[in-house]
């Protein structure tokens, strides 16, 4: 199956694939505030955090882009008896309950987790608050990644001082 996939998805989905990592698109950001400096102009970044974006997956749709993208079939059905139909019993004091189907989380769409998004301004005359759902979110001038920082100088310095003072 993961052929199947590694063949569909671009070289920006890093966080779906063995590699390359997630941290290796932290250069990208870097350069970008390296160049906004050089450049002396305003720099807005958004980094948003999803919550339980694998619950949110509507899984009676699942199987269609499965197949279409070459899975085969066999695997599609693991997966799907995987998850459809799926009944337990639970054991307590000795006690079994009735049998009842499982339902994993088919809710639609993603939640922005307002808690874990960032806002990264550099050289900007708008200071207004950015807000979702009546929360403002935080500005920040050091972001971290996966233990990797993103300062507004740019660079990997804040980034190597940071790891040599956590090792």
């Amino acid at each position: 199956m993961e052929d199947c996939v590694d063949a569909q998805l671009r070289d920006q989905h890093t966080g779906f694939r063995k590699d390359p990592l997630c941290t290796d698109q932290i250069p990208t950001p870097r350069i970008i505030v390296e160049q906004s400096i050089e450049w002396n102009s305003s720099l807005y970044i958004n980094f948003i955090d999803y919550e339980k974006s694998f619950d949110s997956v509507d899984r009676t749709t699942l199987w269609k882009p499965l197949r279409y993208y070459g899975v085969p079939q066999n695997i599609v059905n693991i997966i799907q008896n995987s998850y459809d139909g799926l009944n337990c019993e639970v054991v307590h004091g000795g006690q079994v309950t009735d049998s009842f189907e499982v339902k994993t989380g088919v809710r639609q769409g993603l939640n922005i987790h307002k808690g874990k998004s960032k806002i990264f301004r550099y050289n900007t005359a708008c200071t207004n608050p950015i807000t979702i759902d009546g929360e403002d979110l935080e500005d920040v001038k050091i972001f971290a990644y996966l233990g990797r920082i993103i300062d507004e100088h740019g660079g990997s310095d804040a980034d190597v001082k940071g790891r040599v003072g956590n090792a």
